[in-house]
């Protein structure tokens, strides 16, 4: 068996993007590293992405990631009615339907659901 578990992104404020993470995806804090400015986040699947603040520059749309959710017309809609804004809703795209937004240093996050994925 083979199963990815951690995933590490460069991000350029980690308070920034620490708490952009936890207020809009909704991912919690498994533990942080102050000294190695690193915070460790997991999803509700137990998947941890570790957030680590670098001197240098990222790349903007350098990594997508994609996050399943029950519903994506419902994920989107009740993110957009609490502030969350989306570079586009849900639609059909190149890599299958879903709502596209950016976190703060312009990493690609892409909601999906398996129904939507199969029907449209």
């Amino acid at each position: 068996m083979i199963k990815l578990d951690h995933l590490r992104i460069p991000v350029t404020d980690l308070a920034r993007s620490r708490e952009w993470y936890i207020r809009t995806l909704g991912l919690t804090v498994e533990f942080e590293v102050p000294e190695r400015q690193t915070v460790a986040l997991q999803d509700t699947e137990d998947f941890t992405i570790f957030l680590q603040e670098v001197r240098a520059p990222v790349v903007p749309g350098g990594c997508a990631l994609w996050f399943q959710v029950g519903d994506v017309e419902a994920t989107f809609a009740e993110w957009s009615a609490r502030g969350v804004e989306f570079a586009h809703g849900p639609r059909k795209s190149y890599w299958g339907y879903g709502a596209e937004l950016a976190d703060p240093d312009g990493y690609l996050i892409r909601l999906w659901d398996p129904r939507s994925m199969k029907e449209k």
